[in-house]
């Protein structure tokens, strides 16, 4: 299933079809940035899909109980927490939502705290609407990241931090945060009164022994009343473009606050296939999911292990996500050269780091999510750029 090549080309796709547009490349570029998977969805999804278009009506829908029903069910098996039907909200994607939030909860000039490398809508979105953005970088040592609590907790009090949009599992580094730490997390925030947003959308994807847990699972009664938690079927199956997502949000007035945001925003609502995708993935798609990671986790084994002979650039398999953070920092060469290597000597395109802020210098984004053919062929692509360089750097050093 996941061997299959699928030719995206000409179907107005973000990756593959922006990506030949904007190049001035002689090269065929193979673009492994944006995240959505080269894997054609479940086989019940695309007959789900089939059957509506059958009918031939394509008005006014609503989104029914069922589909709550079907989130409760797939949190809990999937996470062990179980939601309230009553606290589901629906958006048509976690960046909406998380604009809602910072729209509804701060105002012009308050202090919206992240913790890069992180996604770039993070500091984005707050900038948008003219908050100011604190950052707490996390700290990295030979691949591993965690929380500076120190530094946490001393911007919350002199900045009078309002937000912190808090990434779980975090993306683009694949952490998959601890109990403690996130327990630690919520403690610190509920005591300088500080919203969180914890968008959750790699929750399904996690690999080995890792174990996602949603922020508000841990929280006490009272935490878990400033927590609003961001999830979506659509990283897990592969669903972006039908643009669904929810909230979880467990204190009635901020659900109550969020629904007039949202009347006021006059979004409407979701898409007429929302419902019934969603409710068909999560009901009778559990397989899909489980060998969609046993084939990302061999893509992942078999990219660190052929990068190991270029010994200054690392790689680490991550916890979640199915994107590799790739430390090149040891070449000692800028950014945009690495961007222009990869293009001209390799034909890839990349995410590079400073799109999650400059903690990311020195680092790019692999999306793995294709099949094993065009992981091989990234691969020698991505040597081929780094052997380049290497030697680029012997001859200069000659002179």
């Amino acid at each position: 299933m996941f061997d299959m090549m699928v030719n995206r080309l000409n179907c107005n796709s973000v990756k593959w079809d922006v990506t030949e547009k904007a190049s001035n490349s002689d090269k065929a570029l193979l673009p492994m940035w944006i995240a959505d998977m080269d894997f054609k969805v479940a086989p019940e999804i695309q007959q789900s899909l089939l059957n509506e278009i059958e009918r031939g009506i394509f008005g006014y829908t609503y989104m029914p109980e069922s589909a709550k029903e079907a989130i409760v069910q797939w949190v809990l098996n999937r996470h062990g927490w179980l939601v309230d039907e009553q606290t589901i909200l629906f958006r048509k994607g976690v960046i909406p939502a998380i604009a809602d939030v910072i729209k509804g909860f701060t105002k012009k000039g308050d202090a919206v705290l992240i913790a890069p490398p992180v996604y770039p809508p993070f500091q984005q979105l707050p900038e948008f609407n003219q908050r100011k953005v604190v950052h707490c970088p996390l700290v990295e040592q030979n691949g591993n990241y965690s929380m500076d609590f120190v530094l946490l907790e001393q911007l919350l009090k002199q900045d009078d931090v309002k937000l912190f949009i808090f990434c779980n599992p975090h993306n683009p580094v694949g952490k998959v945060w601890t109990e403690a730490e996130l327990k630690q997390i919520s403690a610190l925030c509920y005591e300088h009164n500080v919203l969180i947003l914890s968008d959750e959308i790699h929750a399904d994807i996690v690999f080995g022994d890792a174990q996602h847990t949603p922020i508000a699972k841990v929280a006490t009664e009272a935490e878990q009343a400033n927590i609003i938690t961001c999830m979506a079927p659509t990283k897990t199956f592969n669903l972006a473009g039908l643009q669904i997502a929810y909230m979880i949000v467990t204190d009635p007035q901020k659900r109550q606050q969020l629904n007039r945001q949202y009347e006021a925003s006059g979004y409407g609502d979701l898409n007429c296939f929302a419902a019934v995708t969603m409710q068909t993935a999560y009901n009778d798609c559990a397989y899909w999911v489980e060998e969609m990671l046993q084939y990302i986790s061999a893509n992942m084994d078999y990219v660190i292990r052929e990068l190991k002979v270029i010994p200054k650039v690392k790689v680490y398999k991550p916890d979640a996500t199915y994107l590799l953070w790739i430390d090149y920092r040891e070449l000692h060469i800028s950014e945009q050269q690495m961007m222009n290597s990869l293009v001209e000597v390799g034909g890839l395109v990349l995410d590079p780091g400073t799109k999650y802020g400059v903690a990311g210098d020195g680092f790019i984004r692999l999306n793995v999510a294709y099949p094993m053919s065009t992981i091989k062929e990234a691969v020698a692509r991505l040597l081929q750029t780094f052997n380049m360089i290497e030697e680029t750097e012997v001859i200069a050093a000659l002179r």
